[in-house]
């Protein structure tokens, strides 16, 4: 083999190996991005569960004296009435913080008006979302999300 020749194949494999973790890191930012961007939606298809059981729990209260109640295992299993009447299947998590805890927004009375995430993370979402029953404005941190019932019903 002629001597100038030689240490061609180790550069040819260090160059397949720098392309390869090169094609791998984008690859890796793009699946990093849509798990996040799904994350995003889980959390407003959740947060809109909430309004619509905080909702129908309020215009199914009886009598004239329309209720929001004191804490979210209410939705679970609304005692106001006989049967088993329930708003919400299970209590679900914040899809994007890190316990998975709501912070529960109160109106005036105490009672429970929406929920809110605790993640201090920016929405990939840069404008306001509207979606039927279910209008955000634009916000910085996913906590400026609330997703609270409409005081005027």
């Amino acid at each position: 083999m002629p001597r100038g020749d030689r240490g061609f194949g180790l550069v040819a494999v260090l160059v397949l190996v720098a392309l390869t973790s090169a094609a791998l890191s984008v690859a890796a930012q793009s699946w990093a991005d849509a798990a996040r961007r799904d994350k995003e939606q889980q959390l407003l298809r959740v947060g809109a569960l909430y309004v619509q059981a905080l909702e129908r729990y309020r215009r199914s209260s009886p009598g004239t004296d329309k209720r929001l109640p004191q804490e979210l295992e209410e939705l679970l299993l609304d005692q106001r009435f006989v049967g088993t009447v329930r708003h919400l299947r299970r209590l679900y998590p914040d899809p994007v913080g890190a316990t998975g805890r709501w912070s529960v927004v109160r109106g005036e009375d105490g009672r429970i008006r929406g929920v809110q995430s605790l993640s201090e993370e920016t929405p990939l979402i840069a404008g306001a979302v509207r979606r039927p029953g279910l209008l955000l404005q634009p916000a910085q941190r996913y906590s400026d999300w609330k997703f609270v019932v409409d005081s005027e019903k």
